[in-house]
């Protein structure tokens, strides 16, 4: 299955933000529990103007990784803007 890779930069203040975090926690969780081998996390030590982070997730085609991105609440509650890319893993 391919690893498909949401970075992100947050658009809205951090207390917006915050109060969209817990959905988002319990989201992924929700794409562990499916099989999804997701990870989400935020880069720690960026510049203000960079802040944002990422969700790296496998899916079965770009279609479904399309949805699930879609779906995450960050993105249904215009905090973030995104990009989706396929990550091609060349060693494991």
């Amino acid at each position: 299955m391919p690893w498909y890779a949401k970075l992100e930069t947050g658009i809205v203040s951090k207390a917006d933000f915050d109060r969209q975090v817990p959905a988002h926690k319990a989201y992924v969780q929700t794409l562990i529990d499916r099989g999804h081998r997701a990870k989400t996390g935020y880069w720690k030590d960026a510049p203000i103007s960079d802040r944002g982070g990422m969700l790296l997730f496998w899916a079965d085609s770009r279609a479904e990784a399309e949805a699930i991105v879609a779906a995450d609440p960050l993105v249904q509650n215009g905090c973030v803007i995104h990009h989706l890319y396929e990550w091609c893993v060349v060693l494991e």
